[in-house]
């Protein structure tokens, strides 16, 4: 009896503890999960080809010059973007003593990742839930391409960052007090500007154009034109936007102009005939990409989607339309609308652009986790949704525990050398598929929903963590880790590099740390022989053209890798 009381005077004080401390301990929570998909082995793999090597050495190079105003990839010009990114790369440099390396290169963007889904929970805890916003933090924390793109030194999430914090602050002005909403619209202005720091015009498009379509929705569209909210508000953006724009102008007109303005925004976004960049895609792409980069929560989304599509007459959505009233909202469903029409507009005006890459889409998950937060929330605490939601978890269920099974037998189908490139990650992969299927139809079958919520949490979580690394590692055995050995052991001897018949590969400069002379054609003998003639000098070329210059050249083989070979003049 004795001890039966010691337990209940235990739980007592646990449940009292935890009352009583409910806002730090959910916060701490939420710390330590953030913690492991963002930040866990970021420092633990190589940089990535293209992109992450690029950014990263054009960084480098700014932080080592002291140049903060002009960017410049391979002792090139690059004006495709302002230099935000850059300026956090290198602060992210002299923060960690001045070392330049994979973690130092991550920490900013897995940092604005971490801090963007506090935001989120901010925004939904204050005004609506502290539930709502564990629900819609982590929706947008475990969102697949959001994940990836926080763990990855480029732009896109400094993008969404700002631009999502441009759209927090717009988002606030229609819950809090009058007398409040002045602030918030100067911050709408300054995160603005950031946004467009970061990465050009669609830091202006797409907050911008979420304030207009959704100021009609509201029926508020007079009061973005008040004196005291635009004249501050823009004198504020232009501050931050106009003095280095203005710097670039004196100091490299007109090439700027040409390559910043007419080159890489209005030509990459009309697609003209002078674009080189291509990219070019269906209107539709964004949305097949949604369908990968929104895993695991898109099926729930689509499932309540077409129930509602089912049910379009019985719920009366006509009539609600034409009797829609902002003002007359809850504050959640308020937020719902504001969050429908940003989605949109973020869908619309990256689909309307003819240059399409996958990245680009990475600002629609902050509204898409705010609409699907609210349907898992009503789906846990009040079994609505339930027939579809549970349809979209036995199936995503059965395919991962069907993938599971696949991934057990690998031996059996895949040729030798692929099975051994995917050892590693095989029985990970296994693992993960087969108690996640498992465990969330297990959880179905007895309605147990908060426990699906938490797993799907936990997998992402665990698949961020400890997974990404694995994956990666899979890709550099394909070619770039070849480049990455050929890089420091040129660095290591001193070598200049020549690159010849494949695409800019810029690990060979990022780990060589030195310019790389590349030539993209097919093959070219004369400019090969003209480089292997060059003292100090190595040329990489890939292992296919090899029989094209044996016996034409005179060379020497130093390293041979999976994809390419590394050669030098003989002495």
């Amino acid at each position: 009896m004795e001890l039966k009381e010691k337990i209940c005077n235990f739980y007592d004080k646990l449940v009292w503890f935890g009352e009583k401390y409910t806002e730090p301990l959910t916060i701490l929570g939420l710390a330590v999960l953030f913690y492991f998909i963002f930040f866990h082995d970021i420092g633990s793999y190589s940089l990535m080809d293209v992109d992450e090597t690029r950014y990263v050495a054009m960084a480098r190079d700014m932080f080592h010059s002291k140049d903060f105003l002009t960017l410049y990839l391979n002792g090139e010009y690059f004006f495709e973007k302002p230099p935000l990114y850059f300026w956090q790369e290198c602060l992210s440099f002299a923060l960690w003593g001045g070392k330049v390396n994979e973690w130092t290169a991550r920490f900013p963007v897995a940092l604005l990742g971490f801090l963007f889904s506090f935001v989120v929970y901010g925004l939904s805890r204050i005004y609506i839930s502290r539930r709502f916003g564990v629900f819609t933090s982590l929706i947008i924390a475990t969102s697949l391409e959001f994940i990836m793109l926080a763990r990855y030194a480029i732009l896109d999430i400094v993008l969404t960052f700002y631009i999502g914090l441009a759209l927090v602050s717009y988002f606030t002005i229609y819950f809090c007090k009058e007398n409040q909403k002045k602030y918030f619209w100067w911050s709408f202005y300054i995160f603005s500007g950031l946004a467009v720091m970061a990465k050009g015009i669609p830091g202006v498009a797409v907050p911008f154009g979420i304030v207009f379509f959704t100021s009609i929705m509201a029926k508020k569209f007079k009061n973005i034109f008040k004196p005291i909210y635009i004249i501050p508000g823009m004198i504020l953006f232009l501050l931050i936007v106009l003095p280095w724009h203005i710097a670039m102008f004196k100091m490299h007109d007109p090439l700027f102009f040409n390559e910043y303005i007419i080159k890489h925004h209005l030509e990459r976004f009309l697609n003209t005939a002078n674009n080189p960049i291509g990219r070019k895609q269906p209107f539709y792409y964004y949305f097949i990409v949604v369908l990968w980069g929104f895993i695991p929560w898109v099926f729930s989304m689509i499932a309540v989607f077409i129930d509602k599509i089912k049910n379009w007459g019985k719920l009366k959505y006509v009539e609600k339309i034409k009797n829609f009233n902002f003002d007359k909202l809850d504050n959640t469903h308020k937020m719902i609308a504001l969050c429908w029409v940003a989605a949109g507009w973020i869908m619309f005006f990256f689909s309307l652009s003819s240059t399409k890459l996958a990245t680009y889409i990475l600002p629609i998950y902050f509204p898409l986790a705010v609409i699907v937060g609210l349907m898992w929330m009503d789906y846990v605490d009040k079994k609505k949704h339930e027939k579809s939601i549970n349809i979209s978890v036995q199936i995503f269920g059965w395919f991962c525990t069907i993938g599971g099974f696949v991934a057990m037998f690998t031996p059996l189908y895949l040729p030798p050398q692929l099975n051994h490139d995917i050892a590693e990650v095989r029985w990970f992969a296994l693992i993960c598929l087969l108690v996640f299927g498992i465990g969330t139809l297990l959880f179905v079958r007895y309605k147990k929903y908060m426990g699906v919520f938490v797993f799907y949490v936990l997998f992402m979580t665990v698949v961020s963590a400890f997974a990404t690394e694995e994956f990666f590692e899979i890709d550099y055995k394909f070619g770039q880790q070849d480049l990455v050995e050929f890089a420091k052991y040129a660095k290591d001897y001193n070598y200049t590099i020549s690159a010849n018949g494949m695409d800019r590969k810029y690990s060979l400069l990022y780990y060589n740390d030195e310019e790389v002379d590349y030539n993209p054609k097919d093959i070219d003998i004369k400019a090969i022989k003209k480089d292997l003639n060059k003292k100090g000098n190595v040329v990489i070329v890939k292992n296919k053209y090899i029989n094209e210059i044996e016996g034409v050249l005179e060379y020497v083989v130093i390293k041979e890798g999976r994809r390419y070979t590394m050669i030098k003049g003989r002495e």
